[in-house]
């Protein structure tokens, strides 16, 4: 890891930029245009670094050009200007390191899906089913439907249900029969 050093008190050295006769002040260490060599030098290496650490090319490249960006904010703390590259590569690196924590904080925090979700295929035949099944118990007598209903929708044992509708276990039991063999007869019949 390269040595950082601190901003200097002394006053910033001039150097004169040879594109646009404009001066750049720069303080001693790493300078615009060894930043710009650097670049058009390691940029694919840099982002060879970055796939090898990430899944996608356009977060390799984000975070290419992210430490590019830091480098060249922090250029005047790099005492050495030959260390430009490793701190590049550092700084991928811990780019690269966060976007994968970035993604998995959000794969946390998605919502999962239920496992026995179903689709909105099975959702649309249950409804049909459920639909003609209630059109079906509508069609039988009443005790018959109480004791179906009693029995298999509010899940009472034969007993309960015979204590509650106030007749006998035979009865509940034939009625119960009754009941399930006329359902099966409408539930086949065509609609």
């Amino acid at each position: 890891m390269p040595v950082i050093a601190p901003m200097p008190a002394a006053r910033p050295a001039r150097i004169s930029n040879q594109r646009d006769g404009a001066e750049d002040v720069v303080a001693t260490g790493t300078t615009v245009d060894h930043l710009t060599e650097t670049y058009r030098a390691h940029y694919r290496s840099l982002l060879g670094l970055a796939a090898l650490l990430l899944d996608d090319t356009a977060s390799c490249e984000d975070v290419v050009q992210e430490a590019f960006i830091r480098v060249h904010s922090a250029r005047k703390r790099v005492r050495d200007p030959q260390k430009t590259l490793a701190y590049l590569r550092q700084t991928v690196v811990n780019l690269s390191r966060s976007a994968l924590r970035r993604r998995i904080l959000g794969l946390k925090l998605l919502s999962k899906p239920m496992p026995d979700m179903a689709s909105a295929e099975e959702g649309a035949y249950d409804q049909l089913e459920r639909d003609s099944l209630i059109k079906a118990m509508k069609g039988l007598q009443r005790r018959q439907r109480e004791v179906l209903v009693l029995r298999y929708f509010a899940d009472m044992t034969e007993a309960q249900v015979a204590e509650t509708l106030g007749i006998s276990l035979g009865s509940v039991k034939a009625y119960g029969s009754r009941g399930i063999a006329a359902l099966r007869v409408a539930m086949e019949a065509p609609a």
